[in-house]
């Protein structure tokens, strides 16, 4: 019984010791792999917080630097917070509260380079377009304004005078996009255009929902002086952005039809540019430019995505293009100078043409 129980005695301490030894190894790998594992997170925190550290410091300068390097020139004496960059063309009154009524947002502009002689036309399309809530420009090329000063809204439109100059001439240099980075849509227009069939509110409408950058209304082709298919009125539809017929000189337009003048176009007459297509525009008016031949073709490049989706016709609300002769011309010359773009046109399209020719028989003489 004695030697039984000396035997237990004596296996119980190993058993103690094997345990504890284990025990201890174990609680000591812990230790390790906590250790280790505080180091990477502590190491991945410090790369992390530097690098956010540096990022910040980062913004910081390039903030700093556009303080004083984004600011328009001349400005840069100025305090913070003192730069207006832009400005409209509602005119102020001298004294009295401010009319606190007009929504800025919804304001958009007509400008129209105007003679005295169309004095009834424009007289008619102001009156359409004051009704909607808009701005009204004229740019007197006959240097005539207070002929202009008997009609009741006179006074509310803007008269910028000077002889023998286009409209083209007159947008250049009023109409820079931060002076009418207040209005959403700017009218263009020239003052031979009867507006009978043209309702303003409409057209807003349409061209908002269709998503039009750059639009103009269709011309009635029983009346006006049309000079391409594209802008002749459809009656059977709303809107449209390209056509499908030959359009003289063997040309064809076509459903895979993607360049001007089948599709992606207004011409100059009554072109309405957003304000975001306006801010793109105003840049490819060069300072010299007079009729604005050609520059319709390059409208895509301004219609703020594809050219066929965002440029259109709005059929439901056309007008009428009388082509009266201004700026002092003649019937004739006026047909002159319209046969001379037109040959000019012709050449270069022929051109192209003959040069894609060549190209293709190249192409095929290489490879036989």
């Amino acid at each position: 019984m004695k030697t039984s129980d000396s035997k237990a005695l004596m296996v119980e301490p190993r058993r103690q010791r094997t345990f504890r030894c284990r025990f201890l190894c174990m609680l000591f790998l812990l230790s390790a792999g906590f250790f280790i594992g505080s180091a990477f997170v502590v190491t991945d925190y410090k790369e992390r917080f530097l690098s956010r550290g540096f990022n910040d410091a980062m913004q910081n300068t390039r903030s700093k630097t556009c303080e004083t390097q984004c600011r328009p020139q001349g400005s840069e004496s100025l305090p913070k917070g003192i730069v207006s960059k832009t400005s409209d063309l509602e005119m102020r009154s001298l004294w009295g509260p401010l009319d606190k009524k007009k929504s800025k947002s919804s304001m958009n502009l007509l400008a129209i380079a105007a003679g005295i002689k169309q004095k009834k036309s424009v007289n008619k399309i102001v009156k359409k377009f004051l009704s909607s809530d808009f701005v009204v420009m004229l740019f007197h090329y006959d240097g005539i304004v207070d002929d202009w000063r008997d009609l009741d809204w006179s006074d509310r439109a803007i008269h910028v005078s000077a002889v023998n100059q286009t409209k083209w001439w007159f947008a250049k240099r009023f109409l820079h996009p931060d002076i009418v980075s207040e209005y959403a849509y700017i009218f263009l227009w020239d003052e031979d255009l009867g507006i009978e069939n043209f309702n303003v509110g409409r057209y807003l409408k349409i061209i908002k929902e269709e998503g039009l950058e750059i639009s103009q209304p269709a011309l009635d082709p029983n009346i006006s002086e049309v000079h391409h298919h594209l802008t002749a009125r459809d009656s059977r539809s709303k809107v449209h952005r390209k056509i499908n017929k030959l359009i003289g000189g063997g040309r064809k337009c076509d459903a895979n039809s993607t360049e001007p003048p089948c599709t992606g176009w207004v011409e100059m007459m009554a072109p309405v540019f957003s304000r975001a297509s306006w801010h793109c525009a105003w840049h490819m008016i060069q300072n010299d430019l007079v009729h604005a031949w050609g520059l319709d073709f390059q409208l895509g490049y301004c219609a703020q995505g594809d050219r066929t989706k965002n440029i259109g016709i709005v059929d439901s609300e056309y007008i009428i293009h009388y082509g009266l002769p201004t700026l002092g011309g003649s019937v004739a010359n006026k047909m002159l100078l319209r046969d001379l773009h037109q040959s000019i046109f012709m050449f270069f399209f022929c051109f192209l043409c003959r040069s894609q020719l060549l190209f293709t028989r190249n192409i095929i003489i290489g490879a036989a």
